[in-house]
């Protein structure tokens, strides 16, 4: 059995996927389609007999847990109850808190010290995964052994994990790659075309591995699935809600506020994090999100700003 807590579109997407290794349990604070067993965020998919849903939180037993609550909810969740999630819950949730400036991973380890967190994360859409297409993820868990246990449970014939001991490289990558992917839909939304898009995730993805490193990180990590693989995918689709974001933005229009999109925190909290460390200056990118964010910077003079740094040896 599988235990899945938070019922957004990619808590249901994984319920959905692990399902045909055996039962899972579901669990959302409210869940008023339930009887329907069709998720909205996922329209067209049908919840398999497998999936047990649930608004009362199950207790964690010996089963995986996954937690794939919002990162900026993350935090007041484990408060709550934080043994709910048990001794190696796997953490399905990108970005940073902005109240604490730390990853999911280590307000685990603040709230359960004797806790093993492993962190599930990649190039992956929910709908992709609920459909049953092939996805490959990153499972980092710094202990081996608990890391092994995870992808054998967790991996199925279409769902393809590959696991590392980096937790901080792969924790940061699913994070800073929704900043870029901001910026990315930004200058696609303004009209500066496909070269100027693919420039701007090259300095990106230079900006997220000069930030990971500087934490920690292996460049290694930030050059697979985790990293460069989220990256691709979420600055080329328009089903990654952050360069939706971005591109209405671009475009002049008023975005979608109703979807939870985690780059806008995550740019401030990287920026704040940047400040104490003195490397503000070593992320235009992110600190131009930032700004936009606050509303401290008019889109149209971002993407130009994106666009006019001084000239430089790569």
């Amino acid at each position: 059995m599988t235990v899945v807590l938070g019922a957004g579109a990619f808590g249901t997407a994984l319920a959905v996927a692990l399902s045909v290794k055996g039962p899972v349990t579901l669990w959302g604070r409210s869940l008023p389609w339930a009887a329907g067993r069709e998720n909205p965020r996922l329209p067209g998919v049908i919840l398999p007999e497998a999936i047990t849903l649930t608004e009362d939180l199950p207790r964690a037993g010996k089963a995986p847990v996954l937690v794939a609550v919002p990162m900026q909810a993350m935090g007041a969740f484990l408060a709550e109850d934080p043994d709910v999630v048990g001794k190696a819950p796997v953490l399905c949730s990108k970005g940073v808190d902005l109240s604490t400036l730390r990853g999911p991973s280590a307000l685990v380890a603040d709230l359960l010290p004797g806790a093993t967190p492993a962190v599930l994360t990649g190039p992956s859409f929910a709908a992709d995964i609920a459909r049953g297409l092939p996805t490959a993820l990153t499972l980092a868990c710094a202990d081996e052994a608990v890391g092994e246990a995870l992808q054998s449970a967790l991996s199925t014939p279409v769902l393809r994990l590959y696991r590392t001991t980096d937790v901080i490289g792969a924790e940061l990558g699913g994070a800073l790659k929704n900043v870029i992917a901001i910026a990315a839909g930004i200058v696609t939304g303004a009209g500066f075309g496909d070269s100027a898009r693919a420039a701007l995730m090259t300095r990106g993805f230079a900006e997220m591995t000069r930030f990971a490193t500087r934490l920690g990180a292996r460049p290694e990590t930030l050059s697979g699935l985790s990293g460069f693989g989220d990256l691709v995918l979420t600055c080329t689709s328009s089903q990654s809600r952050n360069f939706r974001h971005g591109f209405t933005l671009g475009q002049g229009l008023p975005p979608d506020l109703s979807q939870t999109v985690e780059g806008l925190a995550t740019a401030r909290a990287v920026m704040a994090r940047a400040e104490s460390l003195g490397i503000c200056a070593d992320l235009p990118v992110t600190a131009m999100v930032a700004a936009v964010s606050a509303g401290d910077l008019p889109v149209s003079e971002a993407a130009k700003r994106l666009l006019s740094r001084p000239l430089k040896e790569e």
